[in-house]
């Protein structure tokens, strides 16, 4: 398993295969309209929603213009409260980190919140090579680990697996990784969940090094914060001796009255709870309370590169609630691997091209992952306007241009594949550019209407297998409104 599923084919590939898989259009189906009902209902429940949504947004915006300042300032608070501040440029450095902190426990195992962070720099394989075994302590990763898969929802990571599947894997493999699953285990899941308890407990109590992401950092104070809904994070963060948090730099928010916004949105938007069972926070160590050693590694890699896009930035406003997954009629019915990324769905096709940038055959075909409806846009609790930063990628992909990539300004060649886009783009520039031509060509469409096929042939056919053209109109706009106004723009 690898936490960047290097390898993966381009999403049209992986999604065809994705797509004939019934049961798996069945678990998505099930699942991500469960979980959009719910959240819709939560939702309304708050009258004042749309300005919570625009408090975020503009939060997350000012936070990102002035990011410099608040990591200074959060790492002097963690630093003031006992902790240790690790700067990462990238995965590697990050991974190095944090196993170099581990081996200097004496420690060979840990337990892990779940994290998408750490799931970005594919820690838990780096730590294998350094014989370090990282358990997960999440229901749903702990599924995705034992039976050796891959994460395919930000909020549920085994949201495709359905309760008979779930059974399977823990009598198969829950015996490899420490207590077995119990005789005569049923798909029941008041069965599965106290398999997964007692399988998990001897673990929690005894593991001495923790590792978690966090869901928020408040640069005021050096809090951390994690929200959960199991209590398997509340365990992580508090047995163990070490604490070794791995967060990414865009997490951070200036003050505790800006955090308060996020508790209320986050919570609906994500689980479609009012507020998480367990919300924990952290400012560095305390005696007798917690871990006696805190770490925080703050982690680049790729964000201040996508910081620097006036566009896409706003993928960073992201707080993981995967809202946008479970409205995406894409994502419902490929499922989260087709996108080769811990970050599937709408907000992994933006996200992931500009961590990873586009150079790979599966991080060039994510902005095209999309039928830009922009469900996803209506349903951020931030205001990432999705569509637009697919649109922006689309053309990086396809028309190259400058951009900056581990700090340098580059400029990338246009993909490969993308000629008769480049070629199609051209000519409606040079048509728009031309109102007579524009004009004359509107005029022909019309009078050869009947002799249009219904479908294309070449390349067009995958477009025209699941629909017909759109027909013509008898006549073009502007000659319609010439007859019926005779061209005066006051007429009604």
């Amino acid at each position: 398993m690898s936490g960047t599923f290097v390898g993966m084919p381009a999403f049209p590939e992986a999604a065809r295969d994705a797509v004939r898989d019934t049961t798996l259009r069945g678990n998505l189906r099930h699942a991500t309209h469960t979980i959009r009902a719910k959240r819709a209902k939560a939702v309304a429940e708050v009258s004042d929603w749309a300005a919570l949504r625009e408090a975020g947004r503009r939060i997350k915006d000012h936070t990102l213009l002035h990011l410099d300042r608040y990591l200074e300032q959060l790492e002097a608070a963690v630093t003031a409260a006992g902790g240790t501040v690790h700067w990462a440029a990238d995965a590697e450095e990050a991974n190095r980190i944090v196993a170099r902190l581990v081996k200097e426990t004496g420690e060979s195992e840990v337990v892990k919140v779940k994290s998408m962070a750490t799931q970005e720099i594919g820690l838990n394989e780096a730590l294998e090579a350094e014989g370090v075994r990282a358990y997960e302590t999440d229901l749903a990763e702990l599924i995705v680990q034992l039976g050796e898969d891959r994460p395919s929802h930000i909020l549920v990571p085994a949201i495709h697996r359905n309760r008979g599947e779930i059974r399977d894997v823990f009598r198969s493999r829950m015996g490899h990784w420490g207590r077995p699953a119990p005789e005569g285990l049923t798909d029941r899941p008041a069965e599965l969940a106290e398999a997964a308890r007692l399988h998990l407990r001897e673990k929690f109590l005894r593991a001495k090094v923790g590792i978690s992401g966090a869901n928020f950092m408040v640069a005021e104070t050096g809090t951390l914060v994690v929200v959960e809904s199991e209590g398997n994070g509340r365990m992580c963060l508090t047995l163990p001796e070490t604490l070794i948090s791995v967060v990414g730099i865009e997490k951070v928010v200036p003050s505790w009255r800006d955090l308060e916004v996020f508790l209320q949105t986050l919570p609906r938007s994500s689980t479609a709870e009012r507020m998480n069972p367990y919300t924990s926070t952290w400012t560095g160590i305390t005696d007798g309370d917690g871990p006696r050693v805190f770490h925080l590694v703050l982690l680049d890699n790729g964000r201040t590169d996508t910081l620097a896009d006036e566009v896409g930035r706003q993928a960073l406003r992201c707080i993981r609630c995967s809202a946008c997954l479970n409205v995406c009629p894409v994502y419902e019915r490929a499922g989260g691997h087709a996108y080769g990324s811990v970050y599937p769905g709408p907000i992994g096709a933006i996200l992931s091209p500009q961590l990873r940038g586009t150079g790979s055959a599966i991080d060039a075909s994510l902005p095209y992952a999309s039928s830009l409806c922009g469900a996803c846009y209506e349903v951020c609790p931030v205001a990432i306007d999705i569509p637009e930063v697919l649109v922006h990628l689309r053309e990086r992909v396809a028309q190259g241009g400058p951009v900056t990539r581990e700090g340098n300004k580059v400029v990338l060649k246009p993909a490969a594949g993308h000629g008769a886009e480049r070629a199609a783009m051209r000519a409606a520039r040079w048509a728009f550019r031309h109102p007579g031509a524009l004009r004359a060509g509107q005029r022909l469409a019309s009078r050869t209407r009947r002799l249009h096929p219904r479908t294309l042939p070449g390349p067009g056919r995958a477009w025209t297998g699941s629909r017909d053209l759109p027909a013509v109109p008898p006549e073009p706009f502007r000659d319609w409104w010439q007859r019926t106004h005779g061209g005066q723009d006051g007429a009604r």
